[in-house]
């Protein structure tokens, strides 16, 4: 159902003081006639005519408009898969990301998570976490709030589940995520963002991420965390475990706390692997600036829950009837020239 409303086009502080500047004009225009009436020339036509002119300049400064419920928009045709480490080693806070430092390497994923939204705009978004296996926790979706939140609410797999970190943990996942984006939507451009420290830490060789190169357009490994490393805390599902104070996971062949190192082999060899590039996150270093050169330019309607309001302005009326006294003063200044001649 349509409902009227007032959406000023030139913004409410502008549409607003002209408005009370016309207004103000009507009022002046009929209170100078009834002032001046009997020593005047001017018709109470023209009094009214101008009052009317000041008073519809006014209505289409405020711009009336109707606004429609719709769930339909457009969006761009690019389709962005993230997915984020979630590993124990995760948890290690020597990460930076651009003016923050000592933080977690979680931490640093999620802003560069929440960053990469907004370099996308209008596009849609899947999200993916891995720890011991992958789990797509976000479908495909334009919904970038979801993802933002979804990102804001990630933690660390428990200490207890882990079976230490597997870099191709995600790849079984992302192949069923990135073949179901393209059989919906087959001519759009499918972006990966992979946030991990590149750390190995299982016996098992590593599978070649090689396999993903069929769906995915372009590809990016973003490094988080540091070469030289840090102690990983242990983590529970339950917050009172550790009773305030840090607990470290310990390396069996030393009995000290394990340290973590960020990876930039396995980043660089995963990324040539899906035909990308590797990027370390760190000091004034962020995903700014590293937008696909793959990125879709075109667009599609697509449905979803979320309702919005199209706001339509209808000004013409008001336009047309303003044109039209325009053209009646003109009309009388030409026939009141004539006799004053």
């Amino acid at each position: 159902m349509n409902a009227l409303t007032l959406s000023p086009a030139l913004g409410w502080p502008l549409g607003a003081a002209i408005a009370v500047v016309m207004l103000s004009f009507a009022v002046l225009a009929v209170a100078m006639h009834m002032r001046h009436r009997s020593r005047s020339d001017e018709t109470l036509a023209a009094c009214v005519r101008r009052a009317v002119l000041c008073l519809l300049v006014a209505v289409m400064a405020l711009t009336p408009s109707t606004t429609t419920p719709i769930t339909s928009h457009a969006v761009n045709t690019t389709d962005v898969v993230l997915a984020i480490d979630v590993t124990g080693s995760m948890g290690v806070k020597d990460a930076a990301y651009g003016p923050a430092s000592g933080i977690s390497r979680l931490d640093a994923a999620k802003q560069a998570a929440n960053d990469l939204t907004a370099s996308y705009p209008n596009s849609s978004f899947a999200a993916l976490r891995f720890g011991v296996s992958g789990t797509l926790d976000v479908p495909l979706t334009p919904d970038t709030l979801a993802i933002r939140n979804w990102a804001d609410t990630l933690a660390v797999e428990p200490t207890a589940l882990s079976t230490g970190s597997r870099l191709d943990a995600p790849i079984d996942q992302l192949l069923l995520t990135a073949k179901s984006i393209r059989a919906e939507h087959p001519q759009d451009a499918l972006v990966l963002y992979l946030i991990t420290d590149g750390e190995q830490t299982s016996p098992k060789a590593r599978r070649s991420y090689s396999s993903l190169r069929q769906y995915f357009d372009d590809a990016f490994t973003l490094g988080v965390g540091s070469t030289k490393g840090g102690r990983i805390p242990q983590t529970s599902t339950d917050p009172n475990a550790s009773n305030g104070t840090p607990q470290w996971v310990i390396d069996p062949n030393t009995g000290q706390p394990g340290i973590s190192v960020m990876d930039e082999k396995n980043l660089k060899d995963i990324a040539d692997e899906l035909g990308g590039q590797s990027i370390i996150l760190g000091p004034g270093k962020t995903v700014a600036g590293h937008v696909s050169t793959k990125a879709s330019r075109r667009w599609r309607m697509t449905d979803d829950a979320k309702q919005r309001e199209r706001i339509t302005p209808i000004v013409w009326p008001f336009a047309i009837a303003a044109a039209a006294l325009l053209i009646w003063e003109l009309g009388a200044w030409i026939v009141m020239s004539r006799r004053s001649l």
